[in-house]
């Protein structure tokens, strides 16, 4: 089985995000850019499949600029045998929406006929969680969202996924559409021998009118901002002030 993986460059998560003056957008310059932290479980998860011999291959896929050839070849030091970049923007701050993502995707799995594709449950920059499930319904595959924990066993897979109740354990029959939540495991480090490997590892790289895709945008962003600035806190000198004041602010 074929496992397919597309990963997104995003800002690190350690990074603190700046607005630009503008409101435009976000500033880009000179912020470290790497591996949204979804995709790189998704990654970690294919390659254990591998490791547990319920995989043969894992490709990562990423749509976006040149650049996230830096973020494929991560992918490739973590285990991955194979890459496929599709430039489909040349400036950095556009952002390649869900559904064109998706189309896309949809063509490099009718090329490579995975039994499964494990997403991010979502990129940390734009907070869509859309990817996925689009690209299930393009393909008509079975999909199982937000998974804390899969099983592949044979033409099916169980999957643990996350919900506002607790969990919920569902069965979905291969080919899949999963996409993965936090809990589901801890990504390994790539190590320097590896890293050295990825540089020889195969990077294919597409346009997205390989596939027939138009990925212009659709929606425009008409302004950004930075949330607001919490307000201070009120000091109270006794449980009975507390309630007082909770009181006064219909809290009880």
């Amino acid at each position: 089985m074929k496992v397919l993986v597309p990963v997104k460059r995003v800002i690190d998560y350690n990074v603190k995000v700046r607005v630009k003056a503008d409101g435009s957008g976000v500033d880009l310059a000179n912020v470290k850019m790497s591996m949204n932290p979804f995709d790189e479980i998704a990654v970690e998860e294919a390659i254990r499949l591998k490791e547990a011999g319920k995989a043969d291959e894992v490709v990562a896929v990423s749509v976006g600029v040149k650049q996230a050839q830096e973020t494929l070849r991560t992918a490739l030091a973590m285990g991955a045998d194979r890459a496929i970049l599709v430039v489909a923007a040349d400036d950095v701050h556009n952002d390649i929406e869900p559904l064109a993502v998706a189309k896309i995707l949809k063509g490099i799995v009718d090329e490579e006929q995975p039994g499964l594709v494990l997403c991010g449950k979502q990129a940390i920059d734009n907070d869509m969680n859309a990817t996925g499930q689009m690209l299930s319904a393009l393909l008509g595959w079975s999909q199982a969202t937000f998974a804390s924990e899969v099983d592949v066993d044979g033409d099916s897979a169980v999957v643990t996924r996350e919900v506002d109740g607790g969990l919920q354990t569902i069965k979905v029959k291969m080919p899949s559409i999963v996409t993965v939540d936090l809990r589901l495991n801890e990504p390994r480090y790539a190590s320097l021998p590896n890293i050295m490997k990825a540089k020889k590892k195969p990077l294919d790289e597409k346009t997205p009118a390989d596939y027939g895709v138009d990925a212009s945008p659709r929606l425009t962003v008409v302004s950004t901002k930075e949330p607001e600035a919490r307000s201070a806190g009120i000091m109270v000198g006794s449980v009975d002030e507390l309630v007082e004041k909770l009181k006064e602010a219909g809290a009880v």
